[in-house]
């Protein structure tokens, strides 16, 4: 390779966030937004260069665009970057996001009279406390996350992607406890910050492992191409995979290890916690496909017993608890316990059409989430309140905003012709193939689905007009439906012509299923079937 294209693609919007510290306030939104659109557009050129089947992928190996580098030399440590059909579905994800944030974003600090205290009870959700820091901060920590993001996804250096997945926390952290509307902001992002790196304490202990094992195999390396050929026998490996899927798990989040996410979302601005649940929480499930399923295989079957118990939990809890709560923030976060549940559920049901169906439903569930913020984001500038029963009627006093408020509940209850449907499907039906029990209890989440989705839109959107909703609650401009207009767009393309992200996923997918070791089952035919 002569042109570095991935680490070009993740420093630019490092450099972006850089660039944004010398730049005025007033212009740090423009300067955002062209580093956005320039990484976007770079990305589509790599993958533009990306040969779908190509590469002859291995967990690890064969990975196209590939780059390396000797990093720390005595840990075996390397700077190594490649892209296969999971990183791109998720790299792809991330330039979508990020200046999808930027616009939705773009006025959220030009309002200088915020009070800088709270002057009303948090249950009212009421947006009371000024940001911490200005315009350009926000939008520079923006980048930050992106360009983390990006790392983690191209990483095919263990060591690497553990700095990385350490370092995205600082970034969320600030955007969560500097600029959360709420009186508990602080809390929320001090509570995130303990569970991630509770999670990362963990996982160290298995990087460490990883270190000790490749040193007494012959020469320390962190490269996923070396690692994978390793054997690191029953017990060994099955503890070094409980200390990388416990840092997995509270990133996705899993139920038990969720508790940190309502918070943090109902603490944030809707573009963080955007950046938050749909880019950054994908690490989790990405790192159970990269490295549980393919640094470990044999213990990921022996775990899977209880992930899927836990999957199922999480699918089954988040929907309950979405139909309970008045805070729109908090059951937007509910609502992506239950769909990460689904994904989950997916990656170690282990057979090629869930786990197929799971690295798709993380694209669409990033642009599903991203779709439900932004919504959320606009109704809360409004109103001055996360509380769903502080609205109604919205549906006349704001039509195209109700509109697409419904498009994307539809779209999260997973309706068919879009895109969050493929996804939910492939991963119900490939999890039926082997465990039909856990599939059709998980089924039950469809139902509960459409009933908290209806029930929130029922709330805020239908009924009489009050007087202070038809006053405060706008039509959409034309830049509010500017941020909305790729969300929809492909949520339709994908919902009805998902062929070329799933050509790019298959192969990866049929590569991680080999090195696992697992088939899909056989077709059952019942014996009047068979003749």
């Amino acid at each position: 390779m002569t042109i570095p294209w991935l680490t070009i693609l993740a420093l630019l919007p490092a450099a972006g966030a850089v660039l944004l510290i010398f730049t005025g306030v007033k212009a740090a939104k423009q300067v955002a937004l062209a580093v956005s659109l320039i990484t976007f557009a770079f990305a589509l050129v790599v993958a533009s260069q990306f040969t779908i089947g190509g590469g002859q992928f291995t967990i690890g190996g064969g990975m196209q665009l590939a780059e390396q580098a000797p990093w720390i030399k005595p840990l075996g440590a390397y700077y190594a970057l490649g892209l296969d059909g999971l990183g791109l579905t998720l790299v792809l994800l991330v330039v979508i996001i990020t200046p999808v944030v930027i616009i939705a974003s773009w006025r959220d600090f030009d309002s200088a009279d915020m009070s800088a205290e709270a002057d009303g009870p948090s249950s009212t959700g009421a947006a009371t406390l000024a940001p911490k820091y200005d315009a350009r901060v926000f939008f520079a920590l923006v980048l930050a996350v992106q360009s983390c993001a990006l790392y983690l996804f191209l990483a095919t250096d263990v060591f690497l992607f553990y700095v990385f997945f350490e370092v995205i926390l600082i970034p969320m952290y600030f955007l969560i406890g500097g600029f959360g509307p709420g009186p508990r902001r602080s809390y929320a992002a001090a509570k995130f910050l303990i569970f991630g790196l509770l999670g990362g304490f963990v996982m160290l202990a298995s990087v460490i492992g990883l270190y000790v094992h490749s040193d007494r195999a012959g020469e320390p390396s962190y490269l996923l191409s070396t690692l994978s050929q390793l054997d690191f026998g029953t017990a060994t490996g099955r503890w070094m995979f409980v200390g990388f899927m416990f840092a997995f798990a509270i990133k996705a989040p899993l139920v038990p290890l969720h508790t940190w996410l309502p918070d943090a979302a109902e603490e944030s601005t809707a573009g963080s916690a955007t950046m938050m649940v749909g880019v950054m929480d994908k690490i989790g499930t990405f790192g159970m496909i990269r490295f549980c399923l393919g640094l470990f295989p044999e213990a990921s079957q022996w775990a899977t017993p209880v992930v899927l118990v836990l999957a199922t939990i999480s699918i089954l809890y988040g929907a309950i608890l979405a139909i309970g709560t008045r805070d729109i923030m908090r059951f937007i976060a509910y609502t992506s316990i239950t769909h990460f549940g689904f994904i989950v559920l997916g990656i170690f049901a282990l057979t090629s059409q869930s786990l197929t169906g799971s690295t798709l439903y993380m694209l669409n569930h990033g642009m599903a989430t991203a779709a439900l913020f932004v919504m959320a984001g606009y109704l809360i500038k409004r109103r001055g309140s996360r509380d769903m029963t502080a609205y109604r009627g919205v549906d006349q006093a704001a039509p195209v905003l109700a509109g697409l408020l419904l498009f994307a509940g539809l779209n999260t209850l997973s309706l068919p012709g879009l895109a969050s449907f493929v996804s939910e499907f492939m991963v119900l039906a490939g999890t039926f193939s082997r465990h039909p029990a856990y599939a059709v209890i998980s089924t039950l989440a469809i139902v509960l689905a459409a009933l908290y989705i209806l029930i929130m839109y029922q709330r805020t959107m239908t009924g009489p007009v009050p007087d202070d909703v038809k006053e405060k609650v706008t039509e959409l401009n034309g830049r509010e439906r500017l941020a909305m207009a790729p969300l929809v767009l492909l949520i339709l393309l994908l919902g009805v012509f998902p062929k070329p992200m799933l050509s790019i996923i298959e192969p990866a997918t049929q590569a991680t299923m080999q090195h696992v070791g697992v088939t899909d089952p056989e077709p059952r035919v019942s014996a009047e079937g068979g003749r």
